[in-house]
């Protein structure tokens, strides 16, 4: 009957503790806080900013309004405890920080989603979609063609942008069949999750353990056996409830623009860049990513002089490509401009900037809830108490219920002292823990906007006793293919 309360004590510090400062960092007497009133104070705010962010289908406040405030109270709550004790310096050293570990997360976030909206502005995804809309595949295999192909293209995309595609494939088949467009993208969600959990680019847990160094860029591929099977195990039980029926044939043009596949090419040369940066010349991954950004900006410049023009004018919302989450809301284009003219830094526009400013919350939040002593309580119920591999497998629960992006920055700033399977698991659970419920993921909570009223918490929540089958089955894989990363 112990067990519980070390549980329920274990999530509620898997929530709060964060960044550790920088060994160096020059911080001279960390102050324990954990029992402080400016402790409970700035875990009550962090709390409530984060019900916000949980609620934000249902109250359509952007998720990071709340935990940019947040972020910005709980550091004056840091700043005047220090300074109250004489310590003027050690809130800036870690605020400091804090902010290197989202300026690197930032930087590389954003030439990411850029290269995808430029891939999507000429067409790229347009194309794909129309391709497998005309075919005239029977339900089952638009079914099984859409979760592979997000698994394939999470690793390399990212889930959310995968998901968003694939779901809008899905859609345009069903039609009115609304159950086979929900069980469609719980399928898509759940390969997209489950494709990102094995590339150090398919999801924001992988990049953020990749840029710590804990786990190699080869090193995560020994995660794809265990993440097929996550996919496979659900996906099986889920087709059975889909017939073979055909949908109606659906006919329609794609315009693939100059220039698309060259974006392409060089997209994969950025992650090449990326990936040698790190690996060989010891530099964070984000230099490679920015260079390639800079060279898109060149090519974009050559595409603008070369008075290449496409279909949709300059200023058009993204709500008119594949990865449309909301109606278009078009602009007026300025007074003399070409219409259609290509513009880089419309693709830069175009970031997901809400998510982008949600990390910062997140990060800066945690990180000040950090420096007040809860990283040592987290890390001494979670891997001490429960041992490393019960608190891997909860942190799985915990992404289902709270996101994987604090959950796994807290787990990175703990530093538990595990093997490298361990590591795996822990970036495997994350990635795939936030399947089991539909509000666990980003690509989840995007795809419910996209397919409202279709795929619904309640219709993926029907679903989850296959999907924690699945979960189980690959922490059951990992165990068994990767049992000598384990020491």
């Amino acid at each position: 009957m112990q067990l519980l309360p070390r549980v329920l004590l274990a999530v509620m510090a898997v929530l709060s503790p964060m960044a550790a400062f920088a060994a160096g960092g020059g911080v001279s007497t960390a102050l324990d806080l954990t029992t402080h009133w400016a402790g409970f104070a700035a875990l009550a705010v962090f709390f409530l900013a984060y019900g916000l962010v949980i609620a934000e289908e249902t109250l359509h406040l952007r998720k990071s309004k709340p935990v940019m405030v947040a972020a910005g109270i709980i550091w004056t709550l840091v700043a005047i405890v220090y300074a109250q004790n004489g310590d003027t310096h050690t809130a800036e050293i870690a605020v400091r920080h804090n902010l290197l570990e989202f300026a690197e997360l930032f930087l590389f976030l954003l030439a990411a989603m850029t290269y995808i909206n430029a891939m999507d502005e000429r067409g790229v995804f347009d194309l794909l979609r129309v391709k497998l809309v005309s075919q005239g595949f029977s339900l089952r295999t638009i079914f099984w063609i859409t979760g592979a192909l997000a698994f394939v293209i999470s690793p390399v995309a990212d889930n959310l942008t995968t998901a968003l595609l694939m779901a809008t494939v899905a859609s345009a088949v069903g039609g009115s069949n609304k159950k086979f467009v929900g069980v469609a993208c719980i399928n898509i969600v759940i390969a997209a999750n489950a494709g990102g959990a094995f590339s150090p680019f398919g999801d924001i847990t992988t990049l953020m353990v990749w840029q710590k160094g804990l786990v190699q860029f080869g090193e995560f591929f020994r995660l794809f056996l265990p993440s097929v099977v996550n996919w496979l195990v659900p996906a099986a039980i889920m087709s059975l409830a889909i017939g073979n029926s055909s949908p109606d044939p659906v006919k329609e043009k794609a315009v693939l623009q100059h220039g698309a596949w060259v974006i392409v090419g060089l997209f994969l040369g950025t992650i090449v860049m990326a990936v040698c940066a790190h690996n060989f010349l010891h530099l964070p991954p984000v230099m490679g990513m920015m260079t390639g950004l800079g060279v898109l900006k060149f090519y974009g410049y050559y595409l603008k002089r070369r008075a290449h023009f496409s279909d949709r004018p300059a200023g058009e919302h993204l709500g008119d490509t594949a990865l449309a989450m909301e109606p278009a809301v078009p602009s007026v284009p300025a007074h003399g401009s070409a219409a259609g003219q290509y513009n880089i830094f419309k693709a830069l526009e175009r970031a997901e900037w809400d998510t982008l400013m949600f990390f910062y919350g997140v990060i800066l939040c945690v990180g000040g809830l950090g420096t007040m002593g809860y990283l040592s309580l987290g890390s001494a119920l979670m891997y001490g108490q429960l041992g490393a591999t019960t608190a891997n497998i909860l942190v799985g629960f915990l992404s289902a219920v709270v996101d994987n992006i604090p959950v796994m920055f807290a787990v990175l700033a703990m530093q538990p002292d595990m093997d490298l399977g361990q590591w795996l698991l822990v970036t495997l659970t994350a990635g795939v823990g936030g399947s089991l419920l539909s509000v666990g993921s980003a690509a989840g909570v995007a795809v419910m906007g996209q397919a409202r009223g279709v795929y619904t918490f309640f219709s993926h929540l029907k679903w989850s006793w296959a999907i924690l089958l699945g979960y189980a089955a690959s922490i059951w894989t990992h165990f068994l293919v990767n049992a000598k990363a384990f020491t």
